[in-house]
């Protein structure tokens, strides 16, 4: 699932969903992840590469799609050249029509497409209702046994979530209603009608219930609280009821495939953007948006091309979609995937790693997004994983990773990223991060979903520039340069405790795209002289 983050960060009104930030000045946030520490000091490392020529590297981008006309990415779009558009005619013979940007996985042949879907633990339970909900469990065989245990969890927590984002949207409908009344309730406690942030600064309030006031205050003075959010918030909250959590709602109908057969592969259609390109459109502007033009943020890896393969839906993805997206991308010619996107279950694991371990063999790099559920991904998988429970070894080509901010004193790790200090490999910036959206426009995001392609742009920047080294060369050099925090305390994410950085990842580190620069440059030298 593509998680965006939307948060009211307010005593008053605080709810654990994610979402975006309003009303800050672009300026102070602009570029911030390609500058300094805790940035990724790009523009130092491109100071360093002036005088050697790139190559292009195609990135493959699975998510919900990318606005391929976008101002910022023109000539970004990667270009299938043996494919003759809109022709009807499958002319590169590789199981798919008129694939010229891409394919979209969610999609059937009449070109109608899927946007809303369930969570992957809905359609579950829709299956485990079907099998199980009128049989009597000391009938059933020890593997059923174990499949029951996990229905009767499923069922608890979906009935448990509904129950939550219900309350929400009650709690929605009141602040209408609580954004007219703050501004008088403050203005009765200062004195003042007309105040101002300077105002507020001054107002110093003991009381609990008025250090909330002050703070809703402040967020409606900022613009962060206002009928604009509170009506975007609540679009979100009802697509997690009506879609996600709704266990009527038949998410595949509309494709006409069978999900659990992955040789049923005669689905999906050639558009690449789909009804809802904003997430897929920021991620790729991340990796490749054009640099130094003066529209938007600028994107990591300045000669880039960017394959859309259309396949997270506004819900969880389906494990065949990945699997199948995977392997188009290897066998089109992508050196990197950016896999921004993840669930917590996961049926179809198996084919997914035999989809994994396909582009590990071709030497494929893959970047996976952590997850934004502030947990420890070492004791609660978010899949797709790095590391399976039936897997022998690790695959060569995989990195996950988590979100880190641009502020490097005690607030490193984003408050939203999951962590791991086996599974989550090393954080990246991820946290208000300003750059494209569908229709040439710009916004900021925040989520290990951003996290994940200024990885992905920096392995393709490294290839581009030392097209000799492998991507597991330019993995390891990735993790190896990056800038460490061990022994560094940072609070925790979701908590306020603070922890030693090196707790939180394998490297206890932020990728430096200027120390891998320096250590490409040192290898490359190194080879020349044997």
């Amino acid at each position: 699932m593509k998680k965006i983050i939307i948060q009211l960060s307010l005593a008053v009104f605080a709810i654990g969903i994610t979402n975006f930030f309003y009303a800050q000045d672009t300026k102070e946030i602009l570029n911030w992840y390609n500058g300094k520490k805790p940035g990724m000091e790009t523009e130092k490392a491109y100071k360093m590469l002036k005088k050697k020529q790139s190559t292009t590297v195609v990135v493959a981008v699975i998510d919900s799609g990318i606005d391929i006309e976008h101002e910022d990415l023109k000539g970004k779009i990667w270009v299938n050249k043996d494919e003759i558009a809109k022709n009807g005619i499958d002319d590169d013979k590789n199981g798919y029509v008129d694939d010229v940007y891409g394919w979209n996985f969610l999609g059937n042949s009449d070109g109608t497409n899927m946007n809303e879907a369930n969570l992957e633990k809905t359609r579950l339970l829709r299956k485990y209702t079907e099998k199980y909900e009128k049989i009597d469990p000391e009938t059933l065989s020890k593997d059923e046994k174990v499949e029951y245990d996990e229905f009767l969890i499923i069922k608890e927590d979906v009935t448990a979530e509904l129950e939550m984002y219900n309350s929400v949207l009650a709690q929605l409908d009141m602040m209408p209603m609580m954004i007219k009344q703050i501004p008088i309730m403050v203005s009765a406690q200062i004195g003042k009608e007309n105040y101002t942030q300077k105002d507020l600064d001054a107002w110093k309030p003991e009381d609990e219930q008025m250090q909330q006031l002050k703070r809703a205050a402040e967020a409606i003075l900022s613009g962060e609280l206002s009928m604009e959010v509170v009506d975007e918030q609540k679009a979100q909250v009802e697509q997690i009821v009506n879609f996600h959590l709704n266990v009527n709602f038949i998410d595949r109908e509309v494709i006409g495939d069978n999900p659990d057969d992955f040789n049923d592969r005669a689905y999906g259609n050639p558009d690449v953007e789909g009804p809802d390109a904003l997430h897929g459109t920021h991620v790729g502007g991340i990796i490749g948006s054009v640099r130094k033009n003066d529209l938007g943020g600028d994107g990591v890896a300045e000669n880039v091309q960017l394959m859309s393969l259309r396949a997270v839906p506004n819900g969880d993805e389906f494990d065949k979609d990945i699997a199948l997206a995977v392997r188009y991308a290897v066998d089109n010619g992508a050196s990197v995937i950016n896999m921004s996107f993840g669930k917590s279950y996961s049926p179809h694991q198996k084919e997914v790693y035999e989809a994994f371990k396909y582009a590990d063999s071709k030497g494929v790099l893959l970047v996976h997004a952590a997850g934004n559920d502030a947990a420890d991904v070492d004791v609660n998988p978010n899949f797709p994983s790095s590391m399976y429970s039936f897997q022998t070894a690790a695959l060569a080509h995989f990195l996950t990773i988590g979100a880190s901010t641009r502020f490097a004193k005690e607030e490193l790790a984003a408050v939203f990223s999951n962590y791991g200090q086996t599974k989550v490999d090393v954080f990246a910036p991820g946290f208000e991060i300003y750059n494209t959206v569908p229709q040439s426009s710009y916004m900021k995001l925040q989520g290990t979903s951003m996290a994940a392609p200024m990885v992905a742009g920096v392995a393709a920047m490294l290839k581009s520039y030392f097209p000799t080294m492998t991507m597991a060369e330019i993995k390891d050099v990735m993790l190896k340069s990056s800038a460490s925090y061990k022994g560094k305390k940072h609070m925790k994410p979701g908590t306020e405790d603070l922890v030693d950085f090196a707790s939180l990842s394998v490297t206890g580190a932020v990728v430096n795209v200027k120390n891998a620069v320096k250590m490409c440059k040192a290898i490359e030298k190194s080879k020349a002289s044997k």
